[in-house]
């Protein structure tokens, strides 16, 4: 199903009728928001949930307990991979600020979360001077101090590169060679290889591992063991597949996998 973005509020929302609002929605797996933009700053936040967000920029999987910082003019594109409890912030241009030019996954404190929360059962015009002014100001101040999460895909313009990376996006532990890849995207596979850094910024080996980054994400967030991760995505052992997770987020995957068991 797809989805016009935030058509429940859509008419009330030409404008922002505050600087911070916020509104809660739930949608269901599959469920889509068609590619739009809007003049403000977005925070795309599942309290429950995994989202995938699809950007000219990048894709991100979102999972629980973190959110897409999105700066205003980005068209985005929203996929639902799992049903989705969302808090989506608008925040005005003029009080963002230089905190997003592009894209950010942000970590979500326990009293960000809150006060998302709390701001979604205001009314969208809350009274000004009032609970939900306050609540809004610490929101901003608590996203000034959250912390960035590398776990962006980043995208290329090319399309024979876009055809091998979202074949690549779509089954992220084949062992395909690259070479038989890259004839179904019309090009040699050192056309291709040359190219990732210039429309990537990335090698190609290390893109591949953000996008299992981004999967493994999603899949920490619905429970999934290290082991099932691990051979889901083409690790020769669950070892090796946290010693590459390990070295790119100085976290393991166990780590998050018991931080989301315990909030659930």
């Amino acid at each position: 199903m797809t989805l016009s973005p935030s058509s429940r509020y859509r008419p009330r929302l030409q404008s922002l009728p505050r600087s911070v609002t916020a509104v809660p929605s739930e949608a269901q797996h599959g469920e889509q928001i068609v590619p739009h933009c809007h003049p403000w700053a977005q925070l795309l936040y599942a309290s429950e949930g995994v989202i995938r967000v699809r950007t000219d920029l990048g894709v991100w999987i979102i999972p629980p307990r973190r959110a897409l910082l999105i700066a205003p003019g980005i068209v985005h594109e929203v996929t639902m991979l799992s049903r989705v409890n969302m808090r989506a912030l608008y925040i005005d241009a003029a009080v963002i600020g230089t905190l997003v030019a592009g894209c950010r996954v942000l970590e979500v404190s326990p009293l960000l979360r809150e006060l998302i929360v709390a701001l979604s059962a205001e009314p969208l015009e809350y009274p000004v001077p009032g609970r939900g002014e306050q609540l809004a100001q610490l929101i901003l101040s608590e996203l000034a101090a959250m912390e960035t999460v590398p776990i962006a895909v980043p995208w290329p313009r090319d399309r024979r590169l876009q055809a091998l990376c979202t074949a690549i996006m779509e089954q992220p532990g084949s062992r395909q060679p690259l070479e038989d890849r890259a004839l179904d995207a019309g090009a040699s596979a050192r056309t291709l290889i040359r190219l990732f850094p210039k429309e990537t910024g990335l090698p190609y080996r290390q893109w591949v591992q953000q996008v299992h980054l981004a999967h493994a994400f999603a899949m920490l967030a619905r429970g999934d063991s290290v082991g099932t991760i691990a051979r889901a995505l083409g690790y020769a052992s669950p070892s090796a597949f946290t010693s590459m997770f390990r070295r790119l987020l100085g976290r393991t995957p166990q780590h998050y996998l018991t931080e989301w068991r315990g909030h659930k």
